[in-house]
């Protein structure tokens, strides 16, 4: 998967250049065994009291490149060079969704997925967030787990469920998918609730071969 934060040739002729990104924050974990990973997550029970989707402002052009997140990850994820129109409208190119195993080369059938939903980040922690911090968590462009371009309608499935409810339907994509899941809750030091946290013990103990790698967010 390529670095959402890398803007294609293309993308860098058809728009000013924006202001540098500030440097990545410099605290990184080592790779860790999924299993291990899976332990350093604080157990905590979840509430959804208070939450609203709006709570979590996305999809914004944080850079101001005239790409909002959604144009961002479509050209970052692109295993082709995509067309990019005037505004930044991204409309052809070729994405692989890897909840599901389809490729598309139209990106109306493609959601961008919240690798970690926003409703379950609000319950596991993101309640007592400001609203810039929940903003930031909603755009993340500086770690490829966090967001992904798949499937409407796998997307759709998911909602707002974490993997005591929903995996991917295809089987090979769920061990990177706990990898994936595990990782965002670390970068963003989210809580599990025991069904979760259960859920990904037992799909951490056939994914042998799976490390985690996380940068802290700022």
């Amino acid at each position: 998967m390529f670095s959402k934060i890398a803007v294609t040739a293309a993308v860098l002729m058809a728009f000013p250049l924006a202001a540098a990104p500030a440097a990545a924050h410099e605290a990184r974990a080592e790779p860790l065994p999924l299993a291990e990973a899976v332990q350093l997550l604080p157990t905590s029970a979840e509430s959804r009291d208070g939450y609203q989707r709006s709570s979590f402002k996305h999809w914004v052009d944080s850079d101001r490149d005239s790409c909002n997140t959604r144009a961002e990850i479509l050209i970052a994820e692109s295993r082709v060079e995509p067309t990019i129109e005037a505004g930044c409208k991204v409309t052809t190119g070729e994405w692989y969704s890897y909840y599901d195993g389809v490729t598309l080369t139209a990106p109306g059938g493609l959601d961008i997925d919240h690798m970690v939903p926003l409703a379950e980040a609000w319950d596991s922690g993101a309640y007592s967030w400001t609203a810039q911090r929940r903003e930031a968590y909603a755009n993340d462009l500086d770690a490829d787990r966090s967001l992904v371009a798949v499937t409407a309608r796998t997307n759709r499935s998911k909602s707002d469920q974490d993997p005591a409810d929903w995996t991917p339907p295809l089987a090979d994509a769920r061990c990177t998918y706990a990898t994936d899941w595990v990782a965002t809750k670390l970068r963003w030091q989210l809580a599990v609730d025991d069904r979760e946290r259960a859920a990904l013990t037992e799909l951490a103990a056939g994914c042998g071969q799976e490390t985690v790698e996380y940068e802290t967010a700022p």
